[in-house]
Formats: C-alpha cells, sequence, structure tokens
C-alpha cells in the first residue's frame, strides 16, 4: 500500500526531491521581434505583454507568426539559498523544449544556447534545456533577470514543454540513474533473455538508500517487468543494479524507475525495442485501393498546375535564390511553397521538404548550401496554402474522412505529387537525383510522395512518421486517438469500419510496397506521438534498400545531429 501511495505522489509531483522549490514565476513577459537591448538585466520591460511557458505562442495571441521573440522574467534568489547552492555546484535553469532555438541570458550574460540561429539556423526542438547557473553569476538576496531569445522556423513557437523551472542543482542533477545495454540506441536484436544494467551514480555529499520501483510495460499497456529493488551508493561511489527481463516478443517496452529514499526522490523513463523488424501489422488494403490512387493521380493531371514564381528580392544572396511558388493541385486546389536554386548556372540534386502537422514551411527550411535545389511546400490547409482549404486544427484530420473521395488526405498527398512535377518542371532539377524528405506527417508524407510518384523520386528520408497503422495508433498514442474517440461519439450514424476503411487509403503502411526509392527513417524511442510501432508498421512493409536511425532518448522531436546525419546520407547516395 506504501508503495502504490508513494509511486501515486511522485507520478503526480506531490513529492519533491530537495532543493526542488521553483524560484520561477508562472507566466513571462513577450515580445515578438529582435534586439539585442532585451537581453539586458536594466532593459524595462513593464510594457510588454505577459505569456505563459509551456505551450506555444499560436495559443495565446499569436497565431501566424514565426521569427524572433523573446521571453523575460525577474527572479527574487533569496539569500538563504546561497550555502546550499554552493555546496551542491549552483543553480539549474530548465527550459523543457523550446520550437526551435534559443540563446539564453542570465543577468545579461550568455548562459547556454541550443540549435543555431539565423543565418545558421537550425533546429535544437527535440532537446531538453538545462542550463548550470554559476554562483559567481547570481545577485543573492536580490532580483536577477533571465531573458530567452527563441526563433521559429514555422509552425509552433516558443517555450513549449516542462519542466521550466530555477532550482538549486539537487538529486535530479547529482544523481545519475542510466541504462546500461549492449547497443547505444537501447535495441536488441537477438532472441536471447533481454538484460539490462542499471548503473547509479552518486555525485551528493551524501549517501543514498532507498528502494527502487521498476516497471516495463508494453506499447498497449501490458505490465512485463514489476519490481522492487534495495538501493544503498555511498557519496562519490558508482553502482551496477541489475535487471532481468527474459525473453520478450518483438516491440517496444517502455521502463520507468522511480527511487524513493530518505535523501530524495527521482523519477527516470527510458525505452527499449526488441527485434523491431518483426513486429507484423498485415496491410489492409480495400479492394479498390489501386483504383482509388490512379483515378486521384488522373484527376491531378488533368488540372494545369499554372506554376508561378515570384522572386523573393529581399531574400536572396549572391548565391541563392529565393522564390514564392504558387500552383494548382487536385481540385483546382490553391498550394505555395518556397523555392531555392543557386546562382551559379548548372544542374543540381533536388530537395523536396514535406510538412508537420498544423506547421508552416518559411524560406528558412530551405536547404542552406548552394549545391542543391531546395522547395519546401505547404500542403493545402497549412501555411500559405489555406486560400481554398482552411479546416483549421484540431479538426483537419477529420475533413471529410466519412468520404474517401473528399477526404483531406487524398488532396495533400496529390499535393506532394504536384510539388514533383514542379520541379520536373524546372531545368536546373537533375531528375535523376530527387530526394523527398519530412518529419511527423512530413514523414508519412514523404513515404506517401515516394510511393505514388515512384518513378520519379529517387530518395526517401522520414522521420517520425506519422498516419501509419491506424487501428493500432489509436490504441498506443493519446493522440489522435482521442479526437477520432470524440468524432465516433459525435458521428454514431457512421459506422467505425467505414472510418477505418476510409483511412486505409492514406495509411502510409498500405502505401509502403509501392516505394521504390531506398528509404532512411529516423525515430524517437521515447515517441508518445508518434510511437515506433507505427514507424514499423509501415518500416516493415517496405521492398526497397532501407536503413533506420534510432534516438533512444528522443520524443517526437529529434535532436539537431539528425539533420546532419540526413544531409550527409542524401549526399551520398547522390554521390553529391
Amino acid at each position: 500500500m506504501r508503495r502504490n501511495l508513494i509511486t501515486l505522489l511522485l507520478i503526480i509531483g506531490l513529492i519533491p526531491s530537495l532543493q526542488a522549490q521553483n524560484l520561477l514565476k508562472f507566466e513571462w513577459k513577450f515580445k515578438t521581434g529582435d534586439n539585442s537591448a532585451w537581453a539586458w538585466a536594466e532593459y524595462d520591460d513593464s510594457a510588454w505583454k505577459t505569456i505563459e511557458a509551456g505551450t506555444n505562442w499560436e495559443n495565446q495571441g499569436h497565431e501566424t507568426y514565426d521569427g524572433f521573440a523573446w521571453y523575460r522574467q525577474q527572479v527574487f534568489i533569496p539569500e538563504d539559498l546561497r550555502e546550499k547552492a554552493a555546496e551542491n555546484g549552483g543553480l539549474i535553469l530548465r527550459l523543457a523544449r523550446i520550437d526551435d532555438s534559443d540563446v539564453t541570458y542570465f543577468n545579461g550574460q550568455i548562459l547556454g544556447s541550443t540549435g543555431g540561429l539565423p543565418p545558421e539556423y537550425e533546429s535544437g526542438y527535440g532537446e531538453l534545456r538545462a542550463y548550470t547557473v554559476p554562483m559567481d553569476r547570481v545577485g543573492w538576496g536580490a532580483q536577477n533577470t533571465i531573458a530567452v531569445r527563441v526563433y521559429d522556423g514555422g509552425g509552433g513557437g516558443g517555450i513549449v514543454g516542462n519542466p521550466v523551472s530555477l532550482t538549486i542543482k539537487g538529486m535530479d542533477e547529482l544523481l545519475s540513474i542510466t541504462p546500461m545495454m549492449e547497443r547505444e540506441d537501447h535495441l536488441v536484436l537477438n532472441e536471447e533473455p533481454v538484460k539490462i544494467n542499471l548503473q547509479v551514480g552518486n555525485k551528493m555529499k551524501q549517501a543514498v538508500e532507498g528502494t527502487l520501483l521498476v516497471t516495463a510495460t508494453t506499447d498497449f499497456g501490458k505490465v512485463v517487468l514489476d519490481v522492487a529493488k534495495e538501493l544503498k551508493v555511498r557519496s562519490g561511489a558508482t553502482k551496477q543494479i541489475p535487471l532481468e527481463l527474459g525473453r520478450l516478443s518483438p516491440g517496444f517496452y517502455n521502463m520507468v524507475v522511480l527511487l524513493e529514499s530518505e535523501a530524495g526522490n527521482k523519477r527516470v523513463e527510458f525505452a527499449l525495442g526488441v527485434r523491431p523488424e518483426e513486429i507484423v501489422s498485415p496491410l489492409d488494403r480495400a479492394e479498390d485501393f489501386d483504383n482509388y490512387w490512379i483515378r486521384a493521380r488522373r484527376e491531378l493531371d488533368a488540372v494545369e498546375p499554372q506554376f508561378k514564381l515570384i522572386r523573393q528580392n529581399k531574400l536572396c544572396t549572391e548565391t541563392r535564390d529565393i522564390f514564392l511558388v504558387e500552383m494548382r493541385s487536385l481540385g483546382n486546389i490553391l498550394i505555395r511553397g518556397w523555392y531555392m536554386k543557386p546562382v551559379k548556372e548548372g544542374v543540381y540534386p533536388a530537395i523536396l521538404h514535406v510538412q508537420g502537422y498544423s506547421s508552416t514551411k518559411v524560406p528558412q527550411n530551405l536547404y542552406q548550401g548552394d549545391d542543391m535545389v531546395s522547395f519546401a511546400l505547404n500542403i493545402r490547409g497549412h501555411g500559405n496554402s489555406q486560400d481554398d482549404v482552411n479546416p483549421g486544427f484540431p479538426g483537419y484530420l477529420q475533413d471529410h474522412v466519412d468520404d474517401k473521395e473528399l477526404y483531406i488526405y487524398r488532396g495533400a498527398y496529390m499535393d506532394c505529387v504536384r510539388a514533383v512535377d514542379f520541379l520536373f518542371s524546372r531545368s536546373e532539377v537533375d531528375t535523376s537525383r530527387v530526394a523527398v524528405e519530412g518529419g511527423s506527417q512530413g514523414g508519412a508524407l514523404s513515404f506517401a510522395t515516394a510511393a505514388l510518384d515512384n518513378e520519379r523520386i529517387d530518395l526517401c528520408v522520414p522521420h517520425v512518421p506519422f498516419l501509419s497503422d491506424f487501428r493500432d495508433y489509436f490504441k498506443v498514442a493519446g493522440w489522435p486517438g482521442g479526437e477520432f474517440i470524440q468524432y465516433f461519439e459525435d458521428h454514431p450514424e457512421i459506422p467505425e469500419d467505414e472510418i477505418y476503411k476510409n483511412l486505409s487509403y492514406i495509411d502510409i503502411k498500405n502505401l509502403a510496397p509501392w516505394i521504390k526509392a531506398p528509404v532512411l527513417m529516423s525515430i524517437g524511442l521515447m515517441d508518445e506521438t508518434c510511437p515506433p510501432h507505427i514507424n514499423f508498421a509501415a518500416y516493415n512493409q517496405l521492398n526497397v534498400p532501407k536503413q533506420y536511425i534510432v534516438y533512444p532518448y528522443a520524443g517526437h522531436g529529434l535532436p539537431g545531429e539528425y539533420y546532419n546525419a540526413m544531409m550527409d546520407y542524401i549526399k551520398r547516395q547522390f554521390k553529391h
């Protein structure tokens, strides 16, 4: 009974670690734009509006804003915390995830940064921010200024995750619990019983003695391990705690480790995958699946594309020309995107960038080099392609889902094919080297484009792909399953099987066998939005040269190193 109560209190946060007092306030001062003076401690921000950290700024009155913005907060740090902070190595500022990149200042000095800001833009969305505040930076018994310069390259923006806190370094920082596995990506590829060592390192000034409560569950919530291990680790020491999970079926497993001790409490989560290429999720195509997509392509071909390029003089450089592209797609729908071509005459490989759900492609999403052509597409209902179709979010996923001919993704997939038409109309494009890449919904769009235009796409690079294996997907992920559960409740007159049949036409699992191009798929092992199970449901249907990268501690946002891995792969494949 005590164990269950403590576990519950830990989960809901009622038992804090030592020194876990959060000095930050809930609301921050906020302003769009960019000015270096906004980092200064003495700057007067009293006229700024307030905003909450933990959710994007689009949800708080800045619906269409992309670019630079600043967060500021004045924080009083009591003098009586100085001694304990000195013992533990200072304060720790946690800003969770920021969409997309940041430079963070403390009392006017740079504290840390993640990702890259323009002109060297690099998203740092998938990385957790935890910046140490040295003792000599702190004004003890005084107000201190935190300023966060954020750049959002498209879609949601701002400080979007949790925790957001300023605390004395404590057990979370000074005591580590790390799973030690044979592979760094936390995959088990053989059929042997699964064994894990938990390595516990104690950098606290005192010994830690307590109980480790360890649980392991499948994607679908079945418990496969539930044990308690006694733990005692001296100050400055490291200890190994063995765990035996036995023989596990192919799939993905979520691990939770809870430490309860008199010195404090700590929760650690990680995941592992077991023989993922043996996960079986059979095709469930409707009888007219082939004809459905043949007709869609014929309908697209009957629409005159009316390609129009509008040069963006302010964005062009000596080596790169950038254009706004307008064109007509399935149903004569107007869609747009951003196009970059090198100024130097030649014939270049091309990359088609397709977008995540509800996000907006902007010029900063284009490839930043001058040795390739780059096209960032906004499919219907997204970004600057909302003139004719705009169901909004939420609502996009369910738009005409009761009618397979009108379902929004039928048109969205054809928008991607139209983008390939555009690339093939350009004399500077090497049509033997065309790649498509994207993440989340963009991962699904990458699969779909490579499948539905399989004679022209030469490389497919999806990450954390969406829109796969719907019946299982709605069981293993809270969203979008919750939206569809609500849809079923609101439309009891429509049989659920009919909705699932309509979804099967756009399920990338069912499209994957049509792909002819090599595929590199990347996933986050702790992704709760598009769990690895649905990623591999599609991947395992591929019949082409394929490989995958697993980031064991990433969720739906992959770390910044992913971009370099993707570009290295594309250039190697194109021998570029």
